[in-house]
């Protein structure tokens, strides 16, 4: 029996506006039950309150404390350090970051700026690098769906910043170890009693079991058939997260596992 789970949300949850059916219900089910629930996420086009804000549009009770983000992580990591960032993110979270000293930045943030992805906005980011800047990113993301599009997410761009500037961002969210601690240490869960349930077979099932988390892939969202095959480790997967929660709750079996 697992003692805590681990939700993303886009591809999960919801696929742009829309409940991937049986979400809501599996949620219901978790949040009345004794099992610890965390909803983790690398998306950085919303703030945290139209995260939340969007999920309660959709039938989901969070609790504010149950929502982790990556962009979080980045503001309690370059406050921890009192760095003076330059971001690179999307106009509607550029707010989040306006507390910050801008003058004379000494670090680079990036996140998903969508159209801010220019090639002035990338090479500001090289230039600052370049000069001894720290990178710092959400994630490696390669692409995310929404309604029933793929969109490039940030991880490409991230790694173009690398490769010109010959530097390694240090990355906040998934699928780094340490914010899967973060987020675990405030379940009192451990985490070979935590199952991790994502449909990016990278940033949430590698990212997982290499943080010592059991992990399922759902078969919704931005998978793709032979996602399964793309990682080492043993892991579930399963056709969707009611399937995932059953087997949080040692109802079910997962439908297959891989190991390589």
């Amino acid at each position: 029996m697992f003692e805590a789970l681990l939700l993303d949300l886009s591809g999960v949850l919801y696929d742009g506006d829309a409940v991937i059916p049986g979400a809501l219900e599996a949620v219901r089910r978790v949040q009345g039950s004794p099992l610890e629930v965390r909803f983790i996420t690398n998306t950085s086009q919303k703030t945290r309150q139209r995260l939340l804000a969007h999920l309660s549009g959709l039938g989901f009770e969070v609790a504010p404390d149950q929502l982790f983000t990556a962009v979080d992580a980045a503001r309690q990591w370059l406050r921890q350090r009192q760095l003076r960032p330059w971001c690179l993110v999307h106009k509607d979270i550029a707010g989040e970051f306006a507390d910050f000293d801008s003058h004379d930045p000494n670090a680079v943030f990036v996140a998903d700026a969508a159209e801010g992805f220019t090639y002035r906005s990338l090479n500001r980011a090289f230039q600052l690098c370049m000069a001894g800047a720290p990178l710092l990113g959400v994630g490696y993301n390669r692409y995310f769906k929404s309604g029933d599009e793929l969109l490039m997410d940030v991880g490409a761009f991230l790694r173009a910043i690398e490769f010109a500037a010959g530097v390694q961002a240090t990355i906040v969210g998934k699928p780094n170890a340490e914010f899967f601690h973060q987020v675990l240490a405030t379940t009192g869960a451990a985490p070979g009693r935590t199952l991790m349930v994502g449909d990016d077979v990278f940033g949430d099932v590698e990212g997982a079991l290499n943080a010592g988390i059991g992990a399922c892939l759902v078969r919704t969202g931005k998978y793709r058939a032979g996602d399964e095959g793309k990682v080492g480790g043993e892991f579930s997967v399963v056709d969707s997260v009611a399937e995932a929660v059953d087997l949080a709750f040692g109802r079910t079996r997962a439908a297959a596992f891989f190991s390589t």
